[in-house]
């Protein structure tokens, strides 16, 4: 078998709080996004954006969330608020993947916005195959119009997931997978 296909087989997603130091550095991240970015693009509309955050930023951008988070749902429970306030301090890289829709171009906003899913998921699988763990989580904050704005998205653009990066700190089991013979079917005319 193809190391491709290996590769693909073995992928797996770590829980975001099971990844730690390291990230990839600044010319393996870079490596990786040029990899990710090469996506069907329908139109060639480059639909998407990515954006960075790591170190002080990230963690100011968690804290941001979770005081958004208590203010969206003032009874949100301790141990909610707890995961809020946490959510942004274990990996040391976050990418978030916008999509940039353009409603003027002829293309559909649902083939737009798998094009940014694409590139998601292409840092996923690059992630792995660099020897990193990732973990592509959306969530409340992924429509929320005041994280929007935090992020500095503009009208025709929203969030397709926050892609949480870094090294797995522990073992992490591959969860069962359905059964091809389950899904597949051939049209017959």
């Amino acid at each position: 078998m193809s190391d491709a296909l290996s590769l693909l087989q073995q992928r797996h997603s770590a829980p975001s709080r099971q990844l730690g130091e390291p990230a990839p550095d600044a010319v393996g991240l870079r490596a990786l996004l040029e990899a990710a970015i090469r996506v069907p693009d329908h139109g060639k509309l480059v639909p998407f954006r990515l954006i960075e955050l790591r170190g002080h930023a990230k963690l100011k951008f968690g804290a941001q969330l979770a005081e958004r988070a208590i203010r969206r749902d003032p009874d949100l429970p301790e141990s909610k608020r707890e995961k809020e306030r946490l959510r942004y301090t274990f990996a040391p890289l976050v990418m978030v993947v916008v999509a940039r829709l353009q409603a003027d171009s002829g293309i559909p906003d649902i083939e737009q916005k798998l094009c940014a899913g694409n590139v998601a998921y292409n840092i996923l699988l690059g992630a792995y195959a660099l020897g990193f763990g990732a973990q592509w989580l959306t969530g409340w904050a992924a429509y929320d119009p005041e994280v929007a704005a935090l992020l500095g998205l503009a009208k025709n653009e929203c969030v397709i997931g926050f892609v949480h990066i870094g090294t797995p700190i522990a073992d992490i089991p591959d969860r069962d997978r359905p059964a091809l013979d389950d899904l597949l079917s051939e049209w017959k005319a």
